[in-house]
């Protein structure tokens, strides 16, 4: 009796391959988010006006997503490439050490990026039209 082992398709490996090539960007893109981040800490701390705020945090937010992106990709490479077929693989993979190291860290960018989107910047008031 022969065992036969199936093999992943050929979009897994190559959406492996483009994650992997996008996960090597990762640590340039969170030192560019740190900088944005040091910057509206920067703009905050001089008490900067309300747009030069809001520049900086969207910034900041473009940064962090751009960072996040990267992430999410090395946690898929790490997964590995039978998970872009499996689910149970993909859970598996979750709970080995360096699966749970890149799904803690995509869940901590996740949670800054909101926490920037709703207090890191600040919404321009716009004027109420008049009722006439």
């Amino acid at each position: 009796m022969a065992f036969f082992r199936p093999r992943v398709s050929r979009e897994a490996e190559v959406r492996y391959h483009a994650d992997l090539e996008i996960s090597k960007r990762y640590p340039e893109l969170l030192g560019r988010a740190r900088e944005a981040e040091q910057v509206l800490r920067d703009l905050r701390a001089a008490d900067a006006d309300e747009i030069e705020l809001r520049a900086a945090g969207r910034a900041l937010d473009k940064e962090l997503t751009e960072a996040l992106r990267a992430a999410e990709a090395g946690q898929r490479a790490a997964f590995g490439v039978k998970s872009y077929d499996d689910r149970i693989a993909r859970r598996k993979a979750k709970a080995t050490p360096k699966g749970a190291t890149w799904t803690m860290e995509v869940e901590q960018l996740r949670t800054l990026r909101e926490e920037n989107r709703m207090w890191g910047i600040p919404r321009v008031p716009r004027p109420v039209p008049s009722a006439r």
